[in-house]
């Protein structure tokens, strides 16, 4: 029954994705304000704190709170570090990561409603007949400290100085200000209020004029380039820190077509060039989103695998791939099936 609703593993995934889209831009709505109190206590998730019928909070607007008004204006007053500055933050912070040592970044390939919104975006394009460009392994090689910086900067760095007094009291929440999932998903509640640029300060101006100018990039971006925000989000780089101590990883095993075939790079929506070429933990890249495209085209048995533990959960299978590439090639265009079976009966990547 499973198997004839979900007939890939990326329609269970995106069944998956549109399901939390759900609960986490309605789920005020749905539970009432007072559970999703409650739940955003618990669970700190994915969902932004500016859209006022949330089902759960982001985690990075939580941590940008607690450096701003707890351990930085403890900094400040030289005073010492008691249990009341840190009990929360490592409350918010340690809550996320229990969750997260369970899925690992399958937050940001099945959860994150910025993450279904570009795909959903995507598959638009594809409808439109919009080429898909990807990035080369050098341009990804320069996009990818961006995180690194965001999360540094934006996340940590100013929310801290912010909390000492060392910045304007306004930059104390600045990465939430230029974040495009808060335009996003407020806007899928037909609340606009986040879209006004607040005038008041020139730091405030610039933030929203920049969050706004983002998040048109990103919708455009997203029509012809796949995940683009997705590749400098600071969660992705907060994830990475702490994605080998979770349980759930992709395994690839060395084969020695790998090198030749690279067609789980091309399925790749991070364009990841290491998975084509890499094996073992090489493979599971600091950019992965843990949304399996990879193993579902890899035209191999077993090679590239979703584990839990020792569990497998998802693997690559040469049937699986012929079944996958009836109604789309690993780039997610039109292709010529007949291009694509003759080269698997061949054994030519």
């Amino acid at each position: 029954m499973l198997k004839a609703l979900f007939p890939t593993l990326g329609r269970l995934r995106f069944t998956v994705q549109i399901a939390m889209l759900f609960v986490t831009v309605y789920g005020g709505a749905l539970l009432g304000s007072y559970t999703v109190d409650r739940i955003s206590q618990a669970l700190p998730s994915l969902s932004c704190a500016f859209d006022k019928q949330t089902g759960d909070h982001c985690i990075l607007i939580v941590s940008q709170h607690q450096l701003h008004h707890r351990i930085g204006e403890a900094l400040a007053k030289a005073q010492a570090l008691t249990v009341q500055v840190f009990i929360p933050t490592l409350i918010s912070v340690a809550t996320f990561f229990a969750f997260f040592f369970l899925l690992n970044k399958a937050f940001c390939g099945w959860v994150c409603p910025m993450g279904t919104v570009q795909e959903i975006l995507y598959r638009i394009g594809r409808r439109l007949g919009r080429p898909l460009n990807r990035l080369a392994p050098q341009q990804v090689g320069k996009v990818r400290p961006v995180k690194w910086l965001l999360l540094l900067v934006l996340v940590l760095g100013l929310p801290l100085l912010a909390g000492m007094g060392v910045a304007s009291n306004e930059l104390g929440d600045p990465y939430c200000q230029v974040c495009p999932s808060r335009l996003a998903t407020t806007l899928l509640t037909a609340d606009t209020e986040q879209l006004a640029v607040r005038t008041s300060t020139g730091i405030n101006f610039f933030l929203g004029a920049l969050g706004n100018a983002l998040f048109g990039f990103v919708i455009i971006a997203a029509l012809a380039v796949r995940q683009p925000f997705c590749r400098i989000c600071p969660l992705l780089s907060w994830n990475a820190l702490f994605q080998r101590l979770s349980p759930m990883r992709l395994v690839k095993a060395q084969h020695d077509k790998c090198e030749k075939c690279s067609v789980c790079q091309k399925a790749c929506p991070m364009d990841i060039p290491e998975i084509g070429r890499e094996h073992g933990k090489a493979a599971f890249h600091e950019d992965c989103t843990l949304c399996g495209r990879c193993a579902e085209f890899c035209p191999d048995d077993d090679v590239i695998q979703i584990k839990f533990l020792n569990f497998k959960l998802f693997a690559s299978s040469r049937a699986y791939y012929k079944q996958r590439v009836k109604g789309e090639n690993p780039e997610g265009l039109p292709k010529n099936k007949v291009i694509w079976l003759t080269a698997i009966k061949t054994d030519q990547p």
